[in-house]
């Protein structure tokens, strides 16, 4: 048996992982396919990134046109034109006001360049007293040390602890008041007044900026309740504290409209995208940045470089490809409005479940949903990795995070393949006991 210890894998269990290990071999729209020959339908878009389906056409052509003509070129003093490129058509679909695309190479990486970017911004204005930055309790925001300590999850933090100055307002989920709710709950927008709790305790003059998910993804799939964005928009407003929205999860039509921020209304100072910017293809981030933010931090420096920060692969060439065949394969095949289009049917497929033995919430919106299971005899998480081990074994791959198995299939999922996403977990989840 081939040595598969010289491997560590992320977020697995290793141990479980290297004595049955589960190996994809090749993909196709909303299919892998295993070493043993085996065909698994894709509930999860990959990692919430292949958003037009596994291996698409026209990302994959790009790559391999670009990599022939050019595949690196410097990040620094030289430009390239795919980065032009693609930044150009990832502004033509962010919200009116942001405007300024910055290039990175993931999720985590954006998070890290946009809490920079809001610590710079304020010093530029010179109101360098605001260093503290605030997160959300449940949230996720990478594994950098900027993404885990304003970060919410427990276990990304107990061994490393906060190396920034940070602190946490509470998470919107009540699963007293808004279980099995269809969409965004009515109740919850008085959360949003945590803010202004912790705006009192430590001063609004100290605060540069709050990040958080518009809809809390890989901490549970947590919908904001109607009227919360809105509040916590204005309070930012009011006491000049940045607000990004990170949309690594969100973005790219997940919830039928280009971006959580276009659905909500809401314009944030700064955004954080990744995962389906490239479909998956190559790994990429970026950050989008408003005019108030850009122009503040290029007018006010006092160095020819205005912002120190970036990377060896900041708008590397075949990212760039893979970005601008992305964007313009979601324009050209009307993938926003897919996602519009097919939500109610999710929608309604998924509660369908409601009543079903061990399950206690089912969350919704857009193209994403989650599955909320109690806690077994044997502690948390166990009825999750059950679920997720089950459903592989029928053809079916899902995620589970703790006790909630979170869906977001991709956006050329059909009826029929909802279906069959909806009844594999039924028959699994109603015999976890067996």
């Amino acid at each position: 048996m081939t040595n598969r210890k010289v491997l560590w894998k992320p977020f697995t269990a290793n141990r479980e992982f290297n004595a049955d290990p589960k190996i994809f071999v090749k993909s196709d729209g909303m299919y892998y396919f295993t070493d043993k020959g085996e065909k698994v339908l894709d509930a999860v878009s990959g990692l919430w990134c292949c958003n037009l389906g596994n291996n698409h056409p026209k990302v994959v052509e790009a790559i391999k046109e670009q990599a022939g003509s050019m595949y690196y070129s410097t990040a620094f003093q030289i430009g390239n034109e795919p980065e032009l490129e693609l930044a150009k058509e990832l502004v033509s679909i962010t919200p009116d006001g942001l405007n300024h695309a910055f290039f990175t190479n993931s999720g985590s990486e954006s998070a890290e360049s946009a809490l920079k970017l809001a610590l710079a911004y304020h010093k530029a204005m010179g109101n360098g007293s605001k260093t503290m930055l605030l997160g959300r309790e449940h949230a996720y925001h990478g594994v950098n040390f900027g993404g885990i300590s304003v970060g919410g999850l427990v276990n990304n933090k107990r061994t490393y602890n906060n190396l920034l100055n940070v602190a946490h307002i509470p998470t919107i989920f009540d699963l007293k008041n808004n279980a099995f709710t269809k969409g965004m709950p009515e109740n919850g927008a008085d959360k949003a007044d945590s803010l202004l709790d912790t705006i009192n305790l430590y001063g609004a003059e100290n605060i540069a900026a709050l990040i958080m998910e518009p809809m809390a993804g890989s901490g549970g799939v947590h919908v904001p309740p109607k009227g919360y964005l809105e509040k916590i928009a204005k309070i930012c407003k009011d006491n000049d504290i940045l607000l990004i929205f990170d949309e690594v999860i969100t973005g790219f039509g997940r919830l039928g409209s280009a971006f959580a921020s276009t659905k909500f209304g809401i314009t944030p100072d700064i955004m954080t995208t990744a995962k389906g910017l490239t479909n998956g293809a190559i790994p990429m981030g970026a950050i989008v940045a408003s005019t108030k933010v850009y122009d503040a931090i290029i007018n006010n420096s006092k160095t020819p470089i205005e912002f120190f920060h970036g990377y060896t692969y900041s708008g590397h060439p075949i990212a760039c490809a893979a970005g601008v065949a992305t964007i313009k394969a979601y324009k050209e095949e009307k993938s926003f409005e897919k996602v519009a289009e097919i939500s109610p049917y999710w929608e309604e497929a998924l509660h369908s479940l409601n009543g079903t033995k061990h399950i206690i919430d089912i969350r919704n919106i857009g193209l994403v949903g989650a599955i909320q299971l109690e806690v077994s005899k044997d502690g948390i998480g166990a009825y999750g990795d059950k679920v997720f081990q089950e459903c592989y074994k029928k053809g079916l791959l899902v995620r589970a995070t703790a006790d909630t198995i979170a869906l977001s299939p991709a956006y050329i999922v059909t009826k029929e393949e909802i279906q069959t996403i909806v009844s594999t977990l039924k028959e699994v989840i109603e015999n976890l006991d067996s």
